[in-house]
């Protein structure tokens, strides 16, 4: 097993951006692999709320259906239900960042930070 020291010294080494890009897209797999007992399974379908850590505050405790991840599982689309999509278009400090059509019954929020998502179902056994 290399050292830390001989590990930092080979990714100074490495020649180009892409090198560099798969050794830390390595490490963000191993990093999801080590934290994953300690966090719930986010997984499209369930359905949650975003907490109040969220930034823009229009988005703050919102409540929805989990979509797909990005490629890290670090972010997810969020399916936001009827009343909070409602919640949104009449929030006043949402001004036009997020614009919601007055037909539009269910609006989808892109990237969502998992840990600004608190689960509140139960998980299914597949």
């Amino acid at each position: 097993m290399p050292t830390l020291a001989e590990v930092r010294a080979f990714i100074r080494e490495l020649p180009d951006v892409v090198s560099v890009a798969v050794v830390q897209e390595a490490a963000t797999d191993r990093l999801l692999q080590l934290d994953a007992h300690q966090r719930p399974v986010i997984t499209p379908g369930r359905t949650g709320r975003i907490t109040a850590t969220i930034r823009p505050a229009c988005l703050r405790l919102l409540t929805g259906t989990v979509q797909q991840p990005n490629r890290t599982g670090a972010r997810f689309d969020f399916l936001l239900d009827e009343a909070s999509t409602e919640r949104l278009r009449l929030d006043p400090s949402n001004g036009t960042r997020f614009r919601i059509t007055k037909d539009e019954k269910r609006y989808r929020l892109a990237k969502v930070p998992a840990s600004c998502i608190e689960l509140t179902d139960t998980p299914t056994d597949s």
